[in-house]
C-alpha cells in the first residue's frame, strides 16, 4: 500500500487522538500501524474518533471485520427458544 499525503495527515490527527483519548501510542513506522489504529478507533467512544478512523479505512482501503452483533438478553434468548416454529398438527 502506498502512503500518501493525505493517508499520513490522517494517521498523525488519528495518533494525536488516540494518545490523549485512550493513552494508546502507536508509531506511524510500526508493522500494523493502519490496523492498530482503526482497531481502536472501533472501540473509541468518541464520534470524531470513529469518523477519522473510518476516513482512514477508506484512503487505506483496509478495512476491518465488522463487529459482532450484541449478545441477546437472558429474556430474549428464552423468548427466542421457547417459540415454537414447526408445523401445527390438528
Amino acid at each position: 500500500m502506498e502512503l500518501t499525503k493525505a493517508v499520513l495527515d490522517c494517521m498523525q490527527a488519528l495518533r494525536r487522538r488516540l494518545r490523549e483519548e485512550q493513552g494508546v501510542d502507536i508509531r506511524l513506522s510500526q508493522p500494523g500501524a493502519i490496523k492498530a489504529m482503526l482497531t481502536a478507533c472501533a472501540e473509541s467512544q468518541v464520534d470524531e474518533t470513529r469518523a477519522l478512523g473510518e476516513r482512514l479505512g477508506e484512503l487505506s482501503g483496509i478495512q476491518l471485520a465488522p463487529p459482532p452483533p450484541p449478545a441477546l438478553s437472558e429474556e430474549e434468548l428464552i423468548a427466542k427458544y421457547t417459540r415454537y416454529a414447526g408445523p401445527l398438527r390438528g
